[in-house]
């Protein structure tokens, strides 16, 4: 069985054709990054206008890369949620279009799945059942799943996402966008013992998380210091206060993924989202893994972001748990992960 993946929920258009026998067989991502850098975060109907230009051609290009035809495909997969609203029609659409043209199934596929399930495209894989973190600019969730479909939520961010507040912080220290990236950067060379961060909701019972306080932090600190810091001293502060967000949001997360696993018995803990691609989050995760006698599982750098090799994968789970959607198609650009069943 061959499907086909479509992601285009946001700034990034991603293609990929996964076979059950042969893995994933080939992907291809575009990234929005040089349309939207000079407005410094993603215009959505800029984006739309993208993937509209952008997806007929990669597509046609990785089928020849694989040496597949329509005839090989069996099915289609798109991202029909979370996303950006004009982003999310462009994919629907044309992914229907293909499906119906091609007489296969089109299965609309919800964006954090895809995530959720993209560590399984590695060797070795997880196994079910697992605790998930998923995080990146738009979620931070705690999840557990039992199997494809059966999610419960453990906890989530009451207001901005972890990836979210890197990329303000970051634009808060000048370095454009996207800036999370840029600020795992520059706090390599930043003084972990000079500036010491609030580690948010940490003390408390629960497992849902705040960013936007330590945003504000970080803003409050950055005026503070400033005024105090020759213009020749400028470069230091900001990587200092890089070091010391980055360091609060990375004990924050495994913080609370300690809590998860407990609460849960579980041993293998999956995290996924651009977030887990960040190498101080995932050196201390692993840590933690080991400490619970445990495994830390992740996606390869490349599929940590936005990519169809996820959606195809998650297509094809679906297709294989018996879903099949009507010619209907609806994108949700809200769509909680606990809505989902496991299909049929």
């Amino acid at each position: 069985m061959r499907v086909l993946g479509i992601e285009t929920s946001c700034d990034e258009t991603g293609v990929a054709v996964y076979d059950s026998r042969h893995g994933l067989l080939g992907h291809t991502v575009y990234s929005q990054i040089p349309l939207h850098s000079g407005f410094g975060g993603v215009v959505p109907e800029l984006a739309s206008r993208d993937h509209v230009r952008k997806l007929a051609p990669m597509v046609d290009a990785l089928l020849t890369e694989v040496q597949s035809t329509a005839r090989d495909i069996d099915a289609v997969a798109y991202t029909a949620g979370p996303g950006l609203a004009g982003a999310l029609l462009v994919g629907a659409a044309f992914a229907r279009s293909l499906a119906w043209a091609w007489d296969v199934p089109a299965l609309g596929i919800h964006h954090m799945e895809g995530h959720l399930l993209a560590p399984m495209l590695e060797d070795p894989a997880p196994t079910f059942p697992f605790v998930a973190l998923l995080v990146s600019g738009g979620h931070t969730q705690l999840v557990q799943v039992a199997d494809v479909g059966a999610y419960e939520l453990l906890g989530e961010s009451v207001d901005d996402a972890a990836g979210e507040a890197f990329d303000k912080t970051a634009k808060l220290l000048g370095l454009g966008y996207p800036g999370g990236p840029a600020l795992a950067a520059l706090s390599r060379h930043g003084d972990p013992a000079r500036f010491r961060f609030p580690r948010p909701m940490t003390g408390r019972p629960g497992l849902d998380f705040s960013f936007s306080g330590l945003k504000t932090f970080a803003l409050t600190t950055l005026q503070q210091q400033s005024e105090q810091t020759p213009p020749s001293q400028r470069e230091k502060l900001h990587a200092d206060i890089a070091r010391a967000f980055e360091d609060a949001v990375v004990d924050t997360l495994a913080i609370k993924c300690r809590r998860a696993i407990e609460q849960t018995g579980s041993r293998a803990l999956v995290m996924s989202g651009g977030v887990s691609a960040n190498q101080a989050l995932r050196a201390r995760v692993d840590g933690l893994m080991q400490e619970l006698g445990g495994r830390a599982y992740y996606p390869r750098a490349e599929l940590c972001t936005d990519n169809g090799a996820m959606i195809a994968y998650a297509g094809w789970q679906r297709l294989r748990a018996g879903q099949h959607d009507d010619l209907r198609f609806d994108i949700q650009p809200r769509w909680s992960l606990q809505e989902l069943g496991s299909g049929g």
